[in-house]
């Protein structure tokens, strides 16, 4: 009979209709107020159906933008996902372009540093040095970059959650590079400390040994007061520290009188007429005069070729540049001299003296080799012992070859050239002594390089030639002459 409302303004006319065909009266509106909830009217009933359907429909509505916008905030933070994993991709690539660059840059650098070398450029290499360190602080920069970007976000928050304004990476992390590389230092240092103990024992017992002209040590010295004496001697310049350093020259003197030596032999020199032409110069420095025949037996001949040695290179040790030119500094300023020397003893004691020519082949020192190397290895003994003259031919023009020969040679030269500096800075300075040809054999001054049975020089013994030099110290000690003795019948 009623038929379903399909939209609110069909109901609003079927209201209207209703009310004008039934008019309520005051009776009757009484009693339709009192029996509302029993009798209720078709039109009320539709009203009623009506906005439940609008409540059910509001809720599915509600429940439809909730949806909606819980599906958008999913979306959003998928976009923002992948809009964080983009960037995150392209600041990867970004960091990778800025490493090869980097890469490249530095191994230019390292190219031009090396090229530096040779021929010796100091202001090039100072540059080249300057942009590789550069560089490599670059890339320390950019491991950093990327470690950063690598760490997740939420790691990141930990971090700084973990750490009081601690920033974005643990100070642990940062650190840990440069930790590395200190232990690398620590490690190079103990190995240093392990080889200057080395050296001190060595030393130790060089200072034993000269201080009493044989290898047995002095009674009552104890080790406390050697270790002390070797630190004393380390920190300035003293009588032991220069008669460690003549028994230095001596060990460096018998290895290369060896080497010489053995090359004759090979070059299948007369050996004994080598010798007795050394006796002849030494004779007629000395104005001592003997027959033509050799005093020196065929297997003491390198004892001869030590004292020819021997004074080549030590002439000259009382000027304070060999009379390498005339400068007058220890006349001059002789307190500013001798810490000088001492600082230069210092540097150049633990350099290798090819290594250091190499840099400074002109030098004080450089054309004190080469001085030397001319004075001794005379241009026809050259060809004879190599086959030609390319060795002498290149100290000639101030160069220093990288053979064996003269880098044993140049052990004897610079252990000569330390010796020289600590006997300049010593106040008073060492005198040097050399026993004469000919000369009565005196103990305390004199040391016989052919060894007597029964360990004492027997009676009649007069120097044939003498070996090395003696010293006479400020403190009144002596290091003596090296002689070789022979019989005065």
């Amino acid at each position: 009979m009623t038929r379903k409302v399909s939209n609110f303004s069909d109901l609003i006319q079927r209201v209207t209709a209703n009310c004008l065909l039934h008019p309520l009266g005051p009776g009757r509106y009484a009693a339709a107020a009192g029996d509302k909830e029993v009798n209720s009217s078709p039109s009320e009933t539709e009203d009623n159906r009506y906005e439940e359907e609008e409540e059910e429909e509001s809720s599915d509505d509600d429940e439809q933008v909730l949806e909606d916008a819980e599906n958008d905030e999913d979306y959003f933070k998928e976009e923002k996902m992948v809009g964080a994993r983009v960037l995150k991709v392209k600041q990867m690539e970004s960091i990778m372009e800025e490493v090869f660059e980097t890469v490249s840059s530095m191994k230019r650098a390292y190219v031009s540093l090396q090229e530096a070398h040779s021929p010796w450029d100091p202001d090039k290499m100072r540059l080249a040095d300057v942009a590789v360190v550069a560089e490599l602080r670059k890339l320390s920069v950019l491991r950093e970059r990327f470690r950063r970007s690598s760490d997740g976000g939420g790691r990141q928050r930990r971090k700084r959650r973990g750490n009081r304004g601690g920033g974005g990476v643990s100070v642990g992390e940062v650190v840990a590079p440069y930790e590395a590389v200190v232990e690398e230092l620590k490690k190079e240092v103990k190995a240093k400390e392990v080889e200057v103990k080395n050296l001190r024992e060595k030393l130790e017992s060089a200072v034993a040994i000269s201080s009493n002209g044989s290898g047995e040590k002095k009674p009552g010295r104890s080790q406390s007061k050697r270790k002390l004496g070797i630190q004393a001697i380390a920190a300035a310049p003293t009588p032991e520290l220069f008669e460690a350093s003549m028994a230095h020259v001596r060990e460096a003197s018998k290895s290369f009188t060896s080497m010489l030596l053995s090359l004759m032999h090979n070059a299948h020199w007369d050996i004994t007429a080598a010798v007795r032409s050394i006796e002849a110069a030494t004779a007629s420095t000395d104005n001592y005069h003997t027959s033509a025949t050799s005093i020196v037996s065929a297997h003491h001949a390198k004892y001869a070729l030590e004292s020819y040695i021997s004074r080549k290179i030590f002439q000259g040790f009382d000027h304070e540049t060999f009379y390498m030119d005339g400068s007058l500094s220890s006349l001059l300023n002789p307190e500013q001299f001798r810490r000088d020397c001492f600082t230069q003893y210092r540097d150049m004691k633990s350099m290798d003296p090819a290594e250091l020519l190499g840099i400074l082949p002109t030098c004080h020192f450089g054309k004190f080799c080469c001085k030397k190397y001319l004075s001794i290895v005379h241009p026809k003994m050259e060809e004879s012992l190599f086959g030609n003259l390319e060795q002498h031919n290149q100290v000639q023009v101030g160069n220093h070859p990288r053979s064996e020969f003269y880098n044993v040679f140049l052990g004897v030269t610079k252990a000569v050239w330390l010796l020289h500096l600590i006997a300049f800075s010593l106040h008073p300075a060492p005198s040097q002594f050399e026993a004469s040809r000919g000369a009565e054999f005196h103990q305390k001054y004199m040391d016989s390089v052919v060894r007597f049975s029964g360990g004492k020089v027997p009676a009649g013994q007069i120097v044939g030639f003498p070996v090395s030099p003696g010293f006479k110290l400020g403190n009144g000690s002596v290091i003596k002459a090296r002689v070789y003795l022979i019989s005065r019948t």
